[in-house]
């Protein structure tokens, strides 16, 4: 273990600022799994630095140093995150394509695993403000992966000139994360079905024209 520790910088590092290779990189890797097995079991407020080093195999100092605080976990974890989403689909058209988004997104939701961790990010963004940036960045860069979906949909006459990419893809995935999150209703074919069509029909109205 305390070779483990020696692996890491002197000083302590912002999280999600580091991309070490070799080791390092095991270590980092074997720390964010275990972050994430330890949300989906109980959540952001039962997190344990002590325990997150056992689970990941790694000496305790090695956590403190590196990532300072549930917090410092939680942030890193969101950042490795977006990075290891799946990439934008292309289906041939713009209806395919956000449904394909509303899919993803409702596969990610209704996963125990998956649907268990963001239930715990979401709950330690509204807890914690550092949480709550990195949660934003977490779809800031999901939302920037799959805009130019948007913009083929409009070169192909699809939708309006000037429609802004972020609002439409918001509007697919929000109904699904307010049942997700607030209502707690299934996420059904249905619901993705729903919400798609609302999101298109109100593009192609205008509604999310920049302004």
């Amino acid at each position: 273990m305390e070779q483990e520790t020696r692996l890491t910088e002197s000083q302590p590092a912002s999280p999600g600022t580091l991309r070490p290779g070799g080791r390092t990189a095991k270590v980092r890797r074997a720390v964010l799994d275990a972050t994430q097995d330890a949300l989906a079991e109980s959540g952001f407020h039962a997190l344990n630095m002590d325990r997150i080093a056992a689970g990941a195999g790694v000496g305790k100092t090695t956590v403190y140093r590196r990532w300072g605080t549930p917090v410092g976990l939680v942030t890193d974890l969101l950042h490795d995150m977006a990075e290891q989403s799946l990439p934008a689909s292309d289906t041939g058209g713009l209806a395919g394509d956000l449904r394909a988004n509303a899919e993803l997104v409702r596969d990610t939701l209704t996963d125990p695993r998956m649907g268990a961790v963001f239930r715990a990010v979401i709950a330690a963004g509204a807890c914690d403000e550092e949480c709550a940036r990195a949660l934003a960045d977490f779809y800031r860069t999901r939302l920037a992966e799959w805009a130019p979906v948007v913009a083929r949909g409009e070169a192909r006459g699809e939708i309006p000139a000037g429609t802004d990419p972020v609002e439409l893809l918001r509007a697919v995935s929000a109904p699904l994360y307010y049942r997700f999150t607030v209502t707690r209703e299934e996420l059904t074919a249905a619901v993705v079905e729903r919400a798609v069509a609302a999101a298109l029909a109100a593009a192609r109205d205008g509604v999310f024209l920049r302004e």
